[in-house]
């Protein structure tokens, strides 16, 4: 594609290095060191001018320095002139905190789903799928897993969470029929996984066959992958808005749904000025 740069930060470059290849794409050159004093420095390595660029730039690892690097970028790449500078984040940094104390965006934003995605996982690799209950671990994700057991035709369920405290879950109640049916739990992310491992235990022991876990983003931290592989599931699934090589060399149940073509069709959209709501209920070819 003419007129368009792709750089990466540091942050995921894997996951960089495949939507370039989806794209037919080399990676810009682009310099990411730090200060003695520990400020970032940025350098791009190649004009940019009148060109429409593309940064990746996921919220992991050391996520203020990678939001500090991926600003930085985006400042860079203003001043050398580029034509539009579009910053393409597969996990949103910060998306955690309370959505009241958020503020508004005064540009362009579009939101991906990885909903189909996450279907297409579901035909492809649970063989009773059509015999399966799609249940949210909390009220919040009631109305993303009633849209994925809708497009399914499969019946969903729900586990209500009484907390006496924000760090832990005191009472689970199950809303729903589960008993003799694969469970698959989904949410938008799991981070030291003792609620979804607590789920899991709840649904196998009203009759759950089999307990499956799809995550949009996977974090694990703290303790998650001790409690992972000491709990029932079957397979834990996230897409790679997160590297999970490292996690996935100590928990065999983790597996992957790459997400690349996702955010390379969004890219090519983008740059030829398409529509890119096609995405929200397909997964390109």
């Amino acid at each position: 594609m003419p007129n368009i740069k792709l750089f990466s930060g540091s942050s995921h470059q894997d996951l960089s290095q495949r939507i370039a290849d989806r794209l037919g794409l080399e990676l810009s050159k682009v310099v990411t060191k730090k200060f003695s004093n520990q400020e970032t420095c940025v350098e791009i390595g190649e004009s940019v001018r009148g060109e429409d660029v593309y940064i990746v730039q996921s919220g992991c690892g050391e996520i203020n320095d990678h939001l500090m690097e991926l600003l930085i970028m985006i400042n860079a790449c203003k001043i050398a002139s580029a034509s539009r500078v579009t910053a393409v984040i597969p996990c949103f940094p910060y998306a955690r905190q309370d959505k009241k104390d958020k503020g508004f965006f005064d540009i362009p934003v579009d939101n991906l789903y990885a909903e189909p995605a996450v279907m297409k996982w579901i035909k492809e690799n649970i063989a009773e799928w059509k015999n399966c209950t799609i249940v949210s671990p909390d009220a919040g994700g009631a109305k993303r897993v009633t849209s994925i057991a809708d497009h399914l035709n499969v019946d969903f369920a729900l586990i209500h969470k009484e907390r006496k405290k924000a760090s832990g879950v005191d009472h689970m109640v199950l809303v729903g029929d589960v008993k003799d049916r694969a469970a698959i739990l989904v949410d938008d992310m799991a981070d030291t996984c003792g609620t979804i491992c607590h789920a899991a235990d709840k649904l196998l022991s009203a009759g759950a066959t089999r307990v499956y876990a799809i995550l949009t983003h996977g974090i694990f931290s703290g303790p998650a992958i001790s409690r992972i592989n000491g709990a029932g599931f079957e397979a834990i699934v996230v897409t790679n808005t997160i590297p999970q090589e490292e996690k996935m060399k100590h928990c065999p149940k983790i597996q992957v749904i790459d997400i690349s073509m996702i955010l390379a069709e969004a890219i090519r959209r983008t740059h030829n000025g398409e529509s890119v709501s096609y995405l929200f209920s397909h997964v390109p070819l």
